[in-house]
């Protein structure tokens, strides 16, 4: 075992097409709890690494790893395999052959690569164990020690654990072990006016399933990968007929490519896919929800051009609902052209054109600053923005997506706090002419590739979800089920209908318990209500120091100076690190399960203690507009 110094630096480099960040993030934010410098390669980097073997691109490789003195790298890559042995051992090569490794004389002390398990058995292999790999299935604590950090400096907030979290995971265990699940048979959704036709809508369907007290709407996404765009487009057609021929699905969310969302309806000659479903026309979207009846049809939003795509996926599709992203999904995650002001507007433009249509509107927004380091607060308060942002535009059904484990090694009892303190600040909006549809999830990076292992987790999350609400047999309305497999392959019919089996059992057995005195009330847990009421306080004096002081704060320029002066915090944000430095300034932390704003000491710091950095922040962008 080698010696780990605290003068040590690591750095995180991921190839551009790759836009899967919440990894790197997370062991960032780990390694600085330990006391580690952590360096994460921006856009010029990702770029580079991507197309390595140009000159140009190697020189500014090396200049980035000599100018922040790297003496760890870490490598990510979580899409095709194949690639990613390919990728890693081109960037690898440049390294090792221009003498950057300590064993030749470099500062390069170690190389480490995460990505999805067979890229790790391959690269494990060529490279005989040299590379540490990491399929994201590891602890926090694994995932340290790992990387040699000594457990005598990892944090007791990252090792200690819950209770609660304990129970599930017994709960879930003995449920997967008894494989009942695979007898669980499909509701009957049919039965209201419109269920099939093109006027299908989830508002009828919610209503019917709870006339009927039956589970609650499934949502999946799903979308196989294939570089052939016709055999991608066969493959998805067929796996849709068959979703539709099971009957546990009501929701299909097509999972498009990301030049679906960027360049629909154009010719994309070598541009890279990036993964997912190649769909370019109104026309394929139509046959796709032919194929599906009765099945119910969302998908990605455009990255630019983003009303224009918005109509397209209404008139073809019948789009179930449409989910916009606000300030993300543009140039600052590296996902769309547009900068985040240019975003509002475009976002703002849908939303109108979504009202019109008298449509739902889910956010896909809070998790996005949990994925670059944001605090809880700065998660309830997007929502609430969001919200509050659609019903003041028209929109009178609002979908609200909550993802759960994000970051991974949050506790269950602050996942409900958070749940709560989101929902409550959320509905309090709800009136005849707005509507609020909780829609829970697993974490984007929750699931082991141990397969089985997987199966617990969706259990343990699934019992996490009906704790949100545990007295509302009708709660929550929709379920975004994360199928089994996401660490380990994409999901399959058969996957998915077997995830869906899951966690229709899981939620008829934990309810069964719940009511028999067999499992805690978790609407009476103490520490849960002190948290919940904490986040409360916190997000509502954030909203109202934003109500007070950014005239019109629910227009597009009103949500960029919130972001823009740090009323939302996100410290690992990949781009735009100088105009939104308001937003990156501030340190968080993992703190007993949950993650808080902290000074330079480790100390918390409150909402009524930031305003006057951020009040000070939001005088000097008074210029920009």
């Amino acid at each position: 075992m080698y010696k780990l110094y605290k003068n040590e630096v690591f750095g995180l480099i991921r190839p551009n097409i790759d836009a899967h960040t919440l990894g790197i993030s997370n062991i960032a934010k780990l390694l600085e709890e330990c006391g580690y410098k952590v360096i994460i390669g921006d856009s010029m980097v990702a770029s580079a690494v991507a197309e390595i073997s140009k000159l140009n691109n190697i020189v500014l490789l090396v200049k980035w790893l000599d100018e922040n003195k790297i003496s760890h790298l870490g490598f990510s890559y979580r899409l095709d395999p194949r690639q990613a042995q390919i990728n890693f051992g081109k960037v690898y090569y440049q390294i090792r052959s221009r003498n950057l490794l300590a064993q030749n004389g470099g500062k390069i002390k170690r190389i480490f690569f995460a990505g999805l398990p067979e890229a790790c058995r391959i690269i494990k292999n060529e490279y005989h164990g040299e590379v540490e790999v990491f399929v994201g299935d590891e602890s926090p604590v694994e995932s340290l020690k790992k990387i040699g950090i000594p457990l005598s400096i990892i944090p007791n907030s990252i090792q200690e654990g819950s209770t609660y979290d304990e129970n599930r995971w017994e709960f879930a265990k003995s449920l997967i072990e008894k494989s009942d699940f695979l007898n669980t048979k499909p509701a009957n959704r049919s039965g209201y006016k419109s269920f099939g036709t093109f006027s299908d809508n989830i508002i009828d369907r919610i209503d019917h399933v709870k006339a009927k007290h039956q589970y609650p709407l499934m949502r999946v996404h799903v979308g196989p990968y294939n570089p052939n765009y016709k055999d991608a487009m066969k493959e998805f057609t067929s796996w849709v007929k068959q979703l539709a021929k099971d009957g546990f699905l009501d929701i299909v969310s097509i999972g498009s490519s990301q030049l679906s969302q960027s360049h629909f309806g154009e010719d994309w000659k070598d541009m890279p896919n990036g993964g997912g479903l190649p769909i370019n026309s109104s026309v394929e979207y139509h046959q796709l929800w032919k194929a599906g009846r009765p099945m119910l049809f969302r998908t990605y939003a455009g990255t630019r051009n983003i009303p224009q795509l918005a109509r397209i996926h209404e008139m073809s599709l019948n789009i179930c609902w449409h989910a916009l992203s606000f300030w993300w999904f543009c140039q600052i995650d590296g996902r769309g052209p547009n900068s985040v002001l240019e975003n509002l507007n475009q976002h703002i433009e849908t939303l109108k054109y979504i009202a019109g249509c008298n449509k739902p509107f889910e956010p896909n927004i809070p998790h996005h600053f949990a994925f670059r380091g944001g605090d809880d607060v700065s998660y309830i308060v997007s929502a609430y923005l969001a919200a509050k942002t659609a019903k003041k535009y028209g929109v009178k059904t609002f979908v609200l997506q909550n993802m759960l484990n994000t970051p991974k090694y949050t506790w269950g009892i602050q996942d409900l706090a958070k749940s709560r303190a989101m929902l409550r600040m959320v509905k309090s909006l709800e009136d005849k002419n707005f509507t609020v549809f909780l829609q829970p999830r697993a974490g984007l990076d929750y699931f082991s590739p141990d397969l089985e292992k997987a199966k617990v987790q969706l259990a343990s999350v699934t019992a996490l979800m009906d704790d949100i609400d545990p007295n509302n047999k009708l709660s929550p309305d929709i379920i975004h089920v994360v199928s089994y497999s996401e660490a380990s392959h994409l999901a399959t019919p058969k996957v998915i209908k077997e995830s869906i089996q899951i966690t229709i059992q899981a939620l008829k057995e934990y309810r069964q318990l719940r009511d028999g005195g067999k499992v805690e009330n978790m609407a009476f847990h103490a520490e849960t209500k002190i948290r919940t009421e904490d986040l409360l306080n916190e997000a509502n004096t954030i909203v109202a120091a934003i109500e007070s002081n950014i005239p019109n704060p629910y227009t597009p320029e009103g949500l960029y100076k919130v972001f823009a002066s740090g009323f939302l915090v996100a410290p690992y944000l990949w781009e735009g690190k100088d105009e939104f430095r308001n937003a990156i300034k501030w340190d968080t932390s993992l703190i007993k399960g949950s993650v808080k704003i902290v000074d330079d000491y480790g100390e918390m710091i409150s909402a009524s203690q930031r305003l006057p950095f951020i009040l000070e922040d939001l005088r000097q962008l008074k210029n920009l507009f």
